[in-house]
């Protein structure tokens, strides 16, 4: 498993920023917490889940261990995270509720 990040520099509110994704989202989100990133600053309505990142913070993740990523790796784990995220968004409830809610015993109708 890995972290990366690109080197895109795209230019907002008077900053660069490029993005961080993962090989998976849960490794994502723990290296996130470690760089000090909020969890409702993830993109998981973009066209592919990551994070924002200043070139600051880009730095700091590259100290910590990230990799650069070139265009084919950020894209390759891109997929797999959107992957990850559709399959998540689409599971089924845990047995132990789904049987609740069958065999309600509150529905006393």
């Amino acid at each position: 498993m890995a972290i990366y990040v690109d080197n895109v520099k795209i230019k907002w509110q008077g900053r660069e920023w490029c993005h961080l994704v993962a090989d998976s989202l849960e490794e994502l989100h723990g290296f996130a917490r470690t760089l000090g990133l909020k969890r409702s600053w993830f993109q998981a309505s973009a066209s592919y889940p990551h994070y924002d990142v200043t070139i600051e913070v880009r730095q700091k993740a590259l100290y910590l261990g990230a990799h650069q990523g070139c265009r084919r790796t950020i894209i390759s784990c891109a997929k797999a995270m959107k992957a990850e995220q559709i399959a998540l968004l689409h599971k089924p409830a845990p047995q132990q509720l789904s049987l609740f809610f069958e065999n309600n015993a509150y529905d006393k109708s």
